[in-house]
Parts: C-alpha cells; structure tokens; sequence
C-alpha cells in the first residue's frame, strides 16, 4: 500500500510517501533498458519530513545530492538505499556551512540547481545553501542547459563576450554545437542585434557567388567537403579579419551558418538543375552510353530520354557507391571510347579502341592516366567526355600513359 504524504507542483521534484507504514523519499531518475524513466526510493524520518515540507532549498538540495546514486544504478541496478540515507542528517539537519562543506567533498547535479534558481555566482564559489535562497519550484530548464553549455564551453578555456553570445544565439547554437544553425533575430538583445547583423554582412560578402554542389560519391543529398572547406575558410578569414575580438566559437558558428545557406541553394535541386546553377549549359552530344560500377552492375543511357546523360551518371553514382565500391566507368561502345573514375584517388583513366579485335585477335587499347580535382574536377571531366569523347579531355590533363607515374603524380600532390 503506497500513499502520498508531500508533493510538490514539479512532478519531478522527490516526492514523500508511506509505504507500508513507513515513510520513503520516491523520485524518478534515469531510464530503464527500455527508455522509461526508473523510479527510486529510500527511507525518511519525520524529522526529515518536516523539513522537505517547509524548506524547498533543503528539499532541492537533498536531490542534487541523491541524483549521482540514481545514475549510478544505471539500467537495471539497484539503489544504495545505505548512501542515500547517509545524506539526510547532513543535507536536511546540519548548518548552512556544514552543508557547503558536504557539497564540497560529494559528487552533486549542480543543473538541476540552476533549473530551479540556484544563484550561479554564489553557486560556483560553493556556497550553495545561499544560492538557494530564491528557489523556485518551477524548473526553467533552458537556463540549466545554458549554464551546462557554458561550464563545457569554460572547460575548453573559451569566455563569450556579449557579441560572442548574441551571435552563437542568432544562429541557435549557443546550447548545443551541433544545432543546424538557423538565424533567429528575436533570440538576441535588441540592443546587440546591429552589431551581429554587422558581422553576419560580413560572412554574407565574403561567400557571395561561392558554391556548394552535391557529392553523388556520398549518396544522394551529401554535401561537397571540399567545396564546403573552401566557403567555410573564406568567411572565418573575412570575419576574423573584420572582426577580430570574436572567439573561435562565434566565428565558427557563423561560417557553418553561412556554409549552410551556400549549400541549401542547390541540395533540393535535381541534378540538372544543379549543373546549371555550376555553370554548365552544353547539350550532350553521345546518342548511347553505359553506366558501370565496380560490382558489374549496368545501366545504359539513351539520347532523347527525359534526363541529360550526366545526371543519369551521377544519380547512379548516388544511388551505387559505397566504402567497396569506389571504381565507375562511362562507355560509348559505338565510338570504342569509355572513362574510368577512381573515387578513391581522385584519378581518372581514358580509354580508345586502337584497334578491334577481329577474327579472334584481343582488340587493342590505349589507357591514359590523370588526376581530378576533388567532385567539382569530376563534373568537369564526366561532362566533357559526355560531350566530346576523349578528345574533349585533352585540355584536362596532363595524361600519363604509365600507372606508376600516375602513382607517383598522386602521391606528390598529396604530399603538397
């Protein structure tokens, strides 16, 4: 049989209850194998009781405490009811300064504490019976997780300045880092506001005309790194440079902000569509080609179809390349001509017929080597195939005819 005592209006706030005729301090904290929250309890007295009833810091503070027991039970472990009720005397009964001596020596949930008011200053100097004192029962727990951000933030030796946070709120990551940034002007100070648009201007001109393509290499709506680093440098050095009293952290936040921007130009295009944003606005001029990845799988492309031949290509890439499967191939069989892309050394190989094999003879073939430029040297090379062959490749060079050289050609300009 289980009864209520004393409750609070928070829920989760320890609730007092009798349980067989003895009085039991429940709370509910962390989460069983299953995602549901476990629920707790130990044994009080009425001294105890009476002071839960009447002191909400005591009471808070008798939580803090107790919350590390909870989280260390884990899953499916049991509570040190023994530790729990170690803490009572000490957390309920003793001295203020008795109290901050406790917390000095225990492990203790200080976010809970900010959640329901604590005085973060008076807090952080380790006098938590004082940073108590306003208290409040409803839990605010946005200032929890800034004041969590800013302890994570604290131990990297980062401080904000005001401008440092206005703009780490403007773009919606002050709480968290990984937070897709956004710009919300209402969550920052009026008064602070024209300042962050200041530097917003400058991240904005600093990436004007820039652009961020589609990575078929990485699936379908994969980002191009390369071509993200490139606008994410342009516009830390604009704004550092502009700016200079900005933390890393503030600078950073903005260039994922504008990164972000660049790239949402383009990823919901289809990839024609995208091709024309990157500059490309030539007719295809092969009739027939066929597609092939590195595990003989084949698709053939005709003139005339609904899609250009490069965004055949390229949806095929998204759709088939992996960590194991990192070799593609484009072949005009009527022409005797076919490229071969090397996803994995940004290199590529031409390949054209010499001479077909004929009455048993192997046909005879010249293999030619060249490196890429990361996705946008492989639009580059993929659309001028598409459309000249193997001549139209020639001013992509330069063209080796050994594989060592083309070894040795990779490793230098990944050494650089």
């Amino acid at each position: 049989m289980r009864d209520v005592v004393f409750t609070r209006a928070s829920g989760w706030i320890p609730t007092v209850i009798r349980e067989d005729g003895e009085l039991r301090l429940m709370l509910a904290a962390g989460a069983d194998a299953n995602h549901d929250p476990r629920t707790f309890t130990f044994p009080i007295g009425e001294a105890h009781l009476a002071v839960i009833r009447e002191d909400l810091a005591r009471h808070l503070l008798l939580w803090s405490a107790v919350l590390p027991f909870c989280d260390a039970a884990g899953t499916r472990g049991r509570l040190d009811e023994d530790a729990a009720v170690a803490l009572l005397d000490p957390v309920l009964l003793s001295l203020p300064a008795d109290v901050d001596a406790l917390f000095e020596r225990i492990p203790w949930d200080r976010s809970r504490l900010v959640a329901h008011g604590a005085h973060i200053d008076l807090l952080e100097r380790g006098q938590v019976c004082a940073s108590m004192r306003e208290a409040s029962e409803t839990p605010d727990g946005r200032r929890a997780q800034a004041y969590s951000a800013d302890r994570r933030r604290a131990g990297r030796g980062v401080v904000l300045g005001p401008l440092d946070a206005a703009i780490l709120s403007f773009t919606g990551q002050y709480l968290h880092g990984a937070t897709i940034p956004r710009r919300l002007p209402d969550a920052v100070d009026p008064a602070l506001l024209s300042e962050v648009m200041r530097v917003i201007a400058t991240a904005e001109q600093a990436s004007s005309g820039m652009r961020i393509g589609l990575d078929p290499r990485r699936g379908r709506r994969a980002t191009d790194k390369r071509e993200w680093d490139r606008v994410a440098e342009a516009v830390e050095a604009a704004v550092r440079g502009a700016h200079p009293e900005l933390v890393d952290d503030a600078v950073r936040t903005v260039s994922f902000l504008m990164c972000s921007e660049v790239a949402d130009r383009t990823r919901d295009l289809p990839v024609e569509d995208e091709a024309v944003v990157l500059g490309d606005h030539a007719g295809a001029r092969r009739t027939r080609l066929t597609f092939t990845d590195d595990k003989e799988v084949e698709k053939r492309w005709q003139q005339g179809g609904p899609r250009t031949a490069d965004a055949e290509f390229w949806e095929f890439v998204a759709d088939r390349s992996a960590s194991d499967n990192e070799v593609f191939t484009i072949e005009d069989e009527t022409m005797g001509e076919g490229i071969q892309l090397h996803f994995y050394a940004d290199s590529i190989a031409r390949v054209t017929t010499l001479r077909k094999g004929v009455g048993g003879a192997e046909p005879e073939y010249r293999v030619e080597y060249g490196l890429v430029d990361g996705m946008s040297g492989y639009r580059t090379v993929v659309s001028a195939f598409v459309r000249g062959g193997c001549a139209g490749l020639d001013q992509h060079g330069p063209w080796m005819s050994d594989a060592a050289e083309l070894e040795r050609a990779r490793r230098r300009r990944d050494a650089r």
